[in-house]
């Protein structure tokens, strides 16, 4: 079963690579505890640990929200993930889809470029995302956008638009306003002292936003 995509929320992005499965696993429940609507899997150095990426997607599964895994296709599949989010390879989406099925999520990386948006949606993302908007220590040489393209994106694609980048609670209604539908954090909830606690101060932003808590 493929859990859906929410159309707005928190979108949580855990680092595999910082800490101890256990220690993973027990952030990602807190954070999904404290509102994350999604959960991705992001592991850039070593090997990635299968065991614990599908130990997180029946974590995610119990509280009915969906796993993807970041760039992996073949891992996805293995798992049988929810879906996979991909960077800058557009060859990818048609690989995906043809490794995933046609109803895994796939998630699209489209930096400041409102065609990628565009090109990806036709492909058949399911969400395209935008960013980094703010100074990012997860990802502090990622390409630079305006929220500008937040407004654009929304009049050029109909799929649910991401930021990501850089976003606190203090930071983040500004993209709401301007068009973003789900807040992609790593830092702001993995690197805080209690995951919980910073996951309810993003969700409380939907709540404060015509788009709503979810």
């Amino acid at each position: 079963m493929i859990y859906p995509f929410p159309s707005s929320g928190l979108y949580a992005i855990v680092n595999a690579d910082r800490n101890t499965a256990a220690d993973i696993c027990l952030d990602v429940e807190e954070a999904i505890i404290g509102g994350a609507r999604v959960i991705q899997y992001r592991h850039k150095a070593g090997t990635p640990q299968p065991s614990l990426a599908q130990y997180l997607l029946k974590l995610c599964h119990a509280y009915g929200i969906p796993l993807i895994v970041n760039d992996d296709i073949e891992l996805a599949r293995a798992i049988r993930a929810d879906g996979v989010h991909l960077g800058r390879d557009d060859q990818a989406i048609d690989r995906a889809r043809e490794r995933l099925g046609n109803n895994a999520i796939i998630g699209v990386s489209c930096y400041d470029s409102i065609s990628r948006g565009i090109t990806a949606q036709e492909k058949g993302a399911a969400y395209v995302a935008f960013g980094r908007f703010f100074p990012s220590k997860s990802k502090p040489d990622a390409t630079p956008a305006d929220k500008s393209v937040l407004r654009r994106a929304k009049t050029a694609v109909q799929v649910p638009v991401v930021a990501i980048g850089g976003i606190t609670p203090e930071n983040g209604m500004a993209l709401l306003e301007a068009g973003a539908d789900l807040l992609a954090v790593i830092d702001g909830i993995f690197g805080a002292s209690d995951k919980r606690e910073a996951a309810t101060a993003y969700r409380e932003l939907f709540r404060n936003t015509a788009i709503g808590e979810f």
